[in-house]
């Protein structure tokens, strides 16, 4: 193996350690720790091998983040997965600029003003960090059943206790 095909981070195999991680690359030489043991290694003659899957991309005709780029986004729209924290524009056109005020029983107290849109922001992160939540509840290997179904019903608790708020929504499918 070539010195210049390792980086650092690399799984390596060598043929009497075993599979190792590159820590270092000199000139000549690579550190690579194997277990507990870090040894260092000249790859040309130690008869290395990667020890993961490598590719090489010849005649890229666009930048290679650009590229990573399209194959993650489309990797997310096959597989249906929004941006946890993105707000898509659901706030209804009757609360645009409007402003959520809080009046403290005491009246010596100062009142409080959030805008509408900030306090809508925030709730509809809230309601797809749920979401999420509820995704990886039910995908967990290590609950069980009954364990799944239990943390699933507070979720909904929780998605119950703010359907107060669908008030807010422009539409139904983005309500609690």
């Amino acid at each position: 193996m070539n010195i210049e095909t390792l980086h650092i981070g690399m799984k390596v195999r060598h043929p009497q350690y075993g599979v190792g991680e590159v820590r270092a690359v000199s000139e000549h030489t690579a550190e690579i720790r194997f277990g507990e043991t870090v040894r260092t290694i000249s790859p040309e003659t130690a008869e290395l091998e990667p020890a993961e899957a490598q590719v090489a991309i010849t005649g890229l005709s666009i930048p290679l983040a650009q590229f990573i780029q399209q194959i993650v986004a489309e990797t997310i729209e096959k597989l249906g997965v929004e941006k946890p924290d993105s707000a898509p524009v659901e706030l209804g056109a009757r609360w645009h600029n409007g402003r959520l005020v809080l009046h403290p029983a005491d009246p010596a107290l100062q009142t409080k003003e959030i805008p509408l849109e900030v306090f809508f922001h925030k709730l509809v992160m809230m309601r797809n960090q749920l979401r999420v939540l509820e995704q990886k509840i039910n995908s967990n290997q290590k609950l069980t059943e009954a364990e799944k179904i239990e943390l699933d019903q507070y979720v909904t608790r929780c998605y119950g206790s703010m359907t107060t708020f669908n008030l807010l929504f422009k539409d139904k499918q983005g309500q609690f």
